[in-house]
């Protein structure tokens, strides 16, 4: 009898139970790969992006990470112009955008930089961003502190990773801007920079059905918005394209945007009259496989916290800091004793 018992707790013991079996499992997997490299090894078909809107997005709004793990070490430069005009008014800006990719995919060298400059040629604003060996360096291209010089950032905190993907996402941004109505329409297959590509027809989709908004209401301050957050909020609110024409070549074996040359206008009504924005955008992308010279700066600014704000204004009035990192009250007159 005690041999049947303690050969029934042995069959018990041995049956494994599910929701262990499951958690082991998923515990001594090996580890999921990055988005990037993971949607790398997607194929996407380019005979497909004139058909298949999923497949035409997907590779319009492709990131900087993924084209890496794509197409490897590459040059990419795109110029983006803009020009609003509202009654005798207009207004124009150039912005450039460059990433100079290193090997390595997602997690390689690379140097960013965006700048925009004012159509009367007045510097507007700009910024540089450096990772090399897993250090990441920044600066601002124009400005009066620090100008020119490099600052460490010990503690990215992403931005490494936001400008290497805006710099590189022009094309995405233009069709956004667009409300996603960028239609391509297949021309056959060149050849660029040495590669098969296929080639696109840019034109104007007819509007998509907008998904309904689940988003809360957007928080007020308490004396309403100012004029810009009025003025920004109505653009993109009731901006409605016009016109799209252009050319997209598309890889035929990595499925990146190899060059694009695209302009269209969008106008948007108001009580004051209707205003129009117009964009014409060339990009390309050059030296597939040449790894870029990025070299760390010889001099940069060490990464620090900012001086905090009552710490930083008792020194400007010329109170030291005590012994124990905490600024000293100012002196002032002695308190009476206790009676």
């Amino acid at each position: 009898m005690k041999r049947f018992i303690f050969a029934t707790c042995l069959a018990l013991a041995a049956c494994p139970d599910p929701v262990d079996k499951a958690a082991k499992k998923r515990i001594f997997s090996s580890e999921d790969p990055p988005q990037a490299v993971a949607a790398a090894q997607e194929k996407l078909p380019p005979e497909d992006v004139a058909s298949n809107p999923d497949v035409a997005r997907r590779v319009l709004g492709m990131s900087a990470a993924e084209a890496t793990e794509r197409i490897g070490a590459h040059t990419y430069t795109a110029t983006v112009n803009w020009e609003w005009s509202a009654g005798k008014k207009t207004v124009g800006l150039k912005e450039s955008r460059e990433l100079l990719a290193g090997p390595g995919g997602m997690s390689g060298d690379f140097l960013a930089r965006l700048t925009n400059t004012t159509s009367s040629g007045d510097m507007g604003s700009g910024l540089e961003v450096l990772r090399l060996g897993g250090n990441v360096y920044a600066r601002t291209t124009y400005g009066k502190d620090g100008a020119g010089q490099f600052r460490q950032r010990k503690r990215d905190r992403g931005i490494a990773e936001r400008m290497r993907d805006e710099a590189f996402g022009a094309v995405r941004d233009f069709d956004q801007l667009f409300r996603g109505r960028l239609a391509l329409e297949a021309r056959g297959t060149q050849t660029v920079e040495g590669r098969l590509c296929w080639k696109y027809d840019v034109t104007l989709a007819p509007p998509r059905a907008q998904a309904p908004n689940t988003w809360p209401a957007l928080a007020a301050p308490r004396g309403g918005a100012d004029d810009t957050t009025l003025r920004r909020r109505a653009f993109f609110e009731g901006r409605e394209p016009r016109a799209l024409q252009g050319e997209v070549f598309v890889d035929a074996e990595k499925s990146v945007v190899m060059k694009a040359t695209i302009s269209g206008r969008m106008g948007v009504a108001s009580d004051g009259g209707d205003a129009e924005l117009r964009l014409s955008l060339t990009s390309a992308l050059t030296g597939i496989g040449r790894a870029p010279e990025l070299k760390a700066p010889d001099d940069f600014l060490p990464d620090e916290d900012k001086p905090r704000g009552i710490a930083a204004t008792l020194l400007r009035f010329g109170i030291e800091r005590g012994d124990g990192g905490v600024p000293l009250p100012a002196a002032g007159p002695a308190e009476p004793e206790d009676e």
